[in-house]
């Protein structure tokens, strides 16, 4: 396993010392999101509309790390003039709390839709679906902040990996809320809903990826956005 946890040492141990400040809250972003993420799953299977109200409306955290996050990043670029992996690394965490933040935006999302759910006589009878879905792609993003933590090519692929088969389950259940519309039509306000929590979780898995897209990039210095799973094993996953 490729584990890289430095990019890059400095005679400069100020300079040092802001890189690794950056890095580390951008991992305190990640940690947010994380947790918006569990507590929104969380509220769409209990049912608790109270908990789902705080996560619609608990963002702005996210969104102040954000600008926090894009501003040191600026003062880094135009005091320091980073090159090579420093650069990279700027680029990287620049996209990547990107990612973070629509994956904030997608939990809220998720709030709001279990909001107005917690109080369906017939709850249970919805929540089934998207759990397993859900609990996926916690494991995706609670997998892609630890590659970036320990700049981990092979995790980082592996997750990448692991897309397709989010959005085969992403379908597969699409399909069953569809028929279950059909077969009860009074439920489909509900139904809707729920694909809607679905569509969202199916995003946040794939903002995972692009998580990992960066540590690859970060790392191996070449950007893969646009190469197919296979493509990026055969290139850039380390050889054992």
């Amino acid at each position: 396993m490729e584990n890289n946890t430095k990019i890059g040492e400095h005679t400069s141990q100020r300079y040092n010392a802001e890189l690794e400040a950056l890095r580390e809250r951008v991992l305190t972003m990640g940690g947010v999101v994380e947790r918006q993420c569990q507590l929104a799953l969380e509220s769409l299977v209990k049912g608790n509309a109270e908990l789902a109200s705080q996560v619609a409306g608990g963002d702005y955290e996210v969104n102040d790390l954000e600008v926090k996050i894009c501003d040191q990043c600026t003062d880094i670029l135009a005091r320091r003039q980073p090159a090579a992996g420093d650069l990279r690394m700027i680029v990287a965490i620049i996209r990547m709390v990107a990612n973070l933040e629509r994956i904030g935006d997608e939990a809220s999302k998720i709030g709001r839709k279990a909001r107005k759910l917690a109080d369906a006589p017939d709850r249970h009878a919805y929540i089934a679906e998207p759990l397993h879905l859900g609990k996926e792609v916690s494991e995706m993003l609670r997998g892609a902040l630890d590659a970036f933590a320990r700049l981990d090519v092979q995790s980082a692929i592996e997750i990448i990996a692991r897309d397709p088969e989010i959005d085969r389950e992403f379908k597969s259940l699409n399909r069953l809320l569809i028929s279950h519309i059909m077969e009860q039509p009074q439920r489909v306000k509900n139904m809707l809903r729920i694909n809607s929590c679905a569509r969202a979780l199916e995003r946040i898995g794939d903002h995972a990826v692009n998580l990992c897209e960066e540590v690859v990039y970060l790392v191996r210095g070449a950007d893969v956005r646009h190469l197919s799973v296979e493509e990026i094993k055969q290139r850039y996953q380390p050889r054992a």
